[in-house]
Order: structure tokens, then C-alpha cells, then sequence
């Protein structure tokens, strides 16, 4: 299925859309829940007020990142950065 320049809302159960490509669409207020996203991979995204729980993260990377504010069960990202490095020999 192809939908190109349009704006309309998707309401999607039990599918399977594996393989599938997302090219500069906005997907800001979707709700996701019980979907298996592994090995997606995400570039150029914003993910700013994203909030994802109960999620199997094993594997995960983030690499050239914005973190600010960005916590892990409530400790800020860029605290435990700070520490880790301290940590590091020089």
C-alpha cells in the first residue's frame, strides 16, 4: 500500500507492516502499544517528550544524540554520563 502527501489518521490492529519505510512523516501524538519494533532503525527523528515503558531495550544504541532532560527510571542521562566518565582513567 502506498500513501503519499496526504494527511489522514491510521488506525492499525493485529497487522504485520515488517519491511515497511516511513520517509518525512509526522507521526507526533500516535499512541503505540504491544508492537514489536526490533531492529528498527530511527534516523533524524524527533523524539523530544517521548515516553516509552515497560519496553525490552536490550541492544539499544543512541549515538550523536540530544540528551538533555532524557532520564532512565528517573536518573538524568547526562548525570550518569558525567559520573561514568569521571570514573575513566584520563
Amino acid at each position: 500500500m502506498d500513501i503519499h502527501a496526504t494527511k489522514q489518521r491510521l488506525d492499525v490492529k493485529n497487522s504485520d507492516v515488517s519491511g515497511s519505510t516511513f520517509d518525512d512523516v509526522n507521526m507526533s501524538g500516535c499512541t503505540m502499544h504491544d508492537i514489536n519494533l526490533s531492529g528498527l532503525r530511527i534516523d533524524y527523528a524527533n523524539l523530544a517528550g517521548v515516553h516509552v515503558n515497560n519496553a525490552n531495550m536490550a541492544g539499544a544504541s543512541l549515538t550523536d544524540c540530544r540528551i538533555e532532560g532524557m532520564t532512565i527510571n528517573g536518573i538524568k542521562v547526562e548525570d550518569m554520563l558525567a559520573a561514568h566518565n569521571k570514573q575513566r582513567p584520563a
